[in-house]
């Protein structure tokens, strides 16, 4: 077995598939939650099939991405991560998808939501 102070750091891919692979999830998810919204007319019997089937996908990325991002990150950091990605995700989704931008009190909260989860990166205290 290798000494932890002996084995290799860790190489820039490892810091940045999981976070590819999280915003791929995010966007699949961003979708089976929010998608049918176009479509009110749609049973809700059938765009919960729908959605379910949009979320299995989403987890053949988010299940990987956490699983790597693990190695790099802590679970509080992973799912900061993710939390960050989710709104980014959400801003762009509802701007090009439902053609209604963010307005300026909603990015504001959003900005303050990602400078909180600023903090979760300062350690431990």
């Amino acid at each position: 077995m290798i000494p932890a102070s002996a084995a290799p750091a860790p190489g820039l891919w490892a810091y940045f598939a999981p976070i590819l692979l999280l915003v791929c999830s995010n966007l699949f998810m961003t979708f089976a939650w929010y998608g049918h919204l176009k479509f009110k007319a749609v049973p809700l019997v059938t765009v919960i099939l729908v959605s379910w089937g949009i979320a299995f996908v989403e987890c053949w990325f988010a299940v990987p991405a956490n699983r790597m991002g693990s190695a790099v990150y802590s679970p509080a950091e992973l799912k900061t991560i993710q939390e960050v990605i989710t709104l980014a995700v959400f801003a762009g989704f509802t701007a090009t998808y439902f053609n209604q931008p963010l307005s300026l009190t909603q990015g504001t909260g959003f900005a303050l939501i990602a400078l909180g989860a600023l903090l979760v990166f300062r350690g431990q205290t």
